[in-house]
């Protein structure tokens, strides 16, 4: 038996695409970017230490949701199974793809009011019953992001 399980919280480099297979059933595909965070050595200060690019696939339903309710910028959690995939480039060197089929897509922001005062939509999965309010994970609300960049995952 063999096991494969990936999860990552990141911000969508692009618009999720979607398409339909020949028989129909809906996929959609997005980026992900996932920045590392840590201390320069010379400085002491936080700096990026690089950003990791993942695609992401989507099938079903959760595909539509996820092209529906999903735009560039969004952060947002991916868990799913991971592979990689080797590819010429048009350059002719040989690159390597970092690829995750996803099982779940979860938004990890606020959803905005409305004017009815409800919160409108639902992401990954969630789906919004009638009239209610959409209950999604958020972060926890700072008024300076640096203060999450201590904790240890």
């Amino acid at each position: 038996m063999a096991f494969s399980k990936v999860m990552i919280i990141g911000n969508l480099g692009r618009d999720p695409e979607m398409r339909y297979t020949p028989n129909g059933r809906p996929v959609t595909e997005f980026s992900v970017a996932v920045t590392h965070r840590g201390r320069d050595a010379q400085t002491g200060e936080w700096a990026d230490l690089g950003t990791d690019w993942f695609r992401v696939t989507v099938w079903g339903d959760r595909a539509e949701r996820t092209a529906e309710e999903f735009r560039k910028g969004n952060r947002v959690f991916v868990e799913g199974r991971f592979r990689t995939r080797e590819y010429d480039a048009k350059d002719g060197t040989k690159r390597t793809s970092l690829e995750i089929t996803a099982d779940n897509v979860i938004a990890m922001e606020r959803r905005s009011r409305d004017e009815e005062g409800s919160f409108g939509g639902s992401a990954g999965g969630a789906s919004s019953g009638g009239g209610g309010a959409t209950v999604s994970p958020t972060r926890p609300s700072t008024s300076d992001d640096t203060e999450l960049d201590d904790l240890p995952f």
